[in-house]
């Protein structure tokens, strides 16, 4: 029981940060980071690289997401707990940092 209750919170939280990081990838105007915010188009040298860059980022911090919920559900849910932990504090701070090179690197000076 313990199981399937972790399966229905974790599946879709995980999906949502996939579908965020396939959403970017697609989006035909620069995604935004911050919430409440947005990046003006003539801002952005290359809005194409800019958001699949963004994409690839959603999609790494939803991989160890994806990792915790399989092994939480399979074989221990406190390491799968750990993994998800792990990855919504130290990874939260690693995406913050990313976002600000990328925005550097396609930012038009």
């Amino acid at each position: 029981m313990g199981n399937l209750i972790w399966l229905i919170i974790m599946i879709p939280s995980s999906l949502l940060f996939t579908c965020i990081g396939i959403y970017a990838w697609m989006r035909k105007k620069p995604m935004w980071y911050w919430a409440g915010d947005t990046v003006p188009e003539d801002e952005i040298t290359d809005v194409c690289a800019y958001n699949r860059a963004n994409g690839i980022m959603w999609l790494c911090f939803s991989l160890p997401l994806w990792i915790g919920t399989i092994i939480g559900a399979y074989h221990s849910i406190i390491l799968g707990a750990n993994i998800i932990l792990a990855d919504s504090t130290v990874g939260l701070v690693l995406m913050m940092i990313t976002y600000t090179f990328i925005r550097k690197k396609y930012k038009k000076i």
